[in-house]
């Protein structure tokens, strides 16, 4: 008799999907690690201790975050486009003061016209102290102002600004009245609209044409904040790696931090951040 066929070998098609499954999360762990590999390489670093040291520690964690209108990483072409004038230092566009860890996160702003002592200089704008001795100075006008420590600092330029805001395909927002200014470069229609960049920083920038001037802008700069943040935030702009490394790496080449800033209370800032 010819011998039986030979039984074929069975299938286990729950063992290839696990399989399958357990490889693609190994994936998206390597991809996910390698984008913030990335951001975590593409952000600068200042000096932001005060010289003094800084005050007692008090409850919680405080960190300080500034929109920086130094023009000096920007060519002609882009300070033209941008429109940010050709003014040499720096100084702070904004000023806010995060608090996290003790009840719900609370964003402080500080108008940048606040007239304040700054150590060693007598009073003043709390703009001139940046502009003065940088982030140090400023951290401990801060402190010395608030009376509370500052425990990291975070720092965002022009070019980057509009360079994190483009990566993620601009932010909405909703304009009750139309904005027209000369000095911010910016002409924009009543209604809601998606900005773009350079629109982006016209909008958080402007003053001259706002009634209420430096207070307007600091309600503008908190609402775009806010938009901003949600658009970061977005499931693809996270769970995807490419999306996360694309959106990751502008963010890092827009930020800069404290030298003694760690990755851990980076994350910890911009959650909190998140959260308000």
């Amino acid at each position: 008799m010819p011998p039986a066929p030979r039984p074929g070998r069975r299938r286990h098609p729950v063992r290839r999907a696990v399989s399958l499954l357990v490889l693609v999360a190994l994936m998206w762990t390597i991809g996910t690690a390698w984008a913030l590999r990335s951001t975590w390489s593409a952000v600068g670093r200042v000096a932001s201790t005060p010289a003094g040291g800084h005050i007692a520690d008090t409850a919680g964690s405080n960190y300080l975050m500034v929109g920086s209108d130094g023009r000096t990483d920007l060519s002609p072409a882009e300070r033209k486009r941008l429109g940010t004038g050709w003014a040499e230092g720096a100084r702070t566009d904004s000023i806010m003061l995060l608090h996290t860890g003790t009840g719900e996160p609370t964003l402080l702003s500080i108008p940048r016209d606040s007239y304040v002592e700054i150590p060693g200089q007598g009073m003043n704008k709390i703009n001139a102290a940046f502009a003065i001795g940088g982030p140090p100075l400023l951290a401990a006008t801060v402190e010395k102002a608030t009376g509370l420590r500052v425990d990291g600092y975070v720092e965002i330029g022009f070019g980057g600004f509009a360079d994190l805001v483009d990566s993620v395909g601009g932010v909405r927002m909703c304009l009750p009245t139309a904005i027209s200014d000369e000095k911010a470069h910016i002409d924009l229609p009543a209604g809601c609209q998606v900005l773009d960049g350079t629109e982006s920083l016209g909008y958080v920038r402007m003053r001259y044409s706002d009634p209420e001037g430096d207070l307007g802008r600091v309600k503008r700069q908190r609402a775009f904040l806010g938009a901003l943040m949600g658009k970061l935030a977005t499931p693809a702009n996270v769970l995807l790696p490419w999306r996360l490394h694309s959106v990751g790496t502008a963010g890092g080449q827009a930020v800069t931090i404290g030298a003694e800033d760690g990755l851990l209370s980076t994350i910890g800032a911009f959650r909190g951040l998140r959260a308000v």
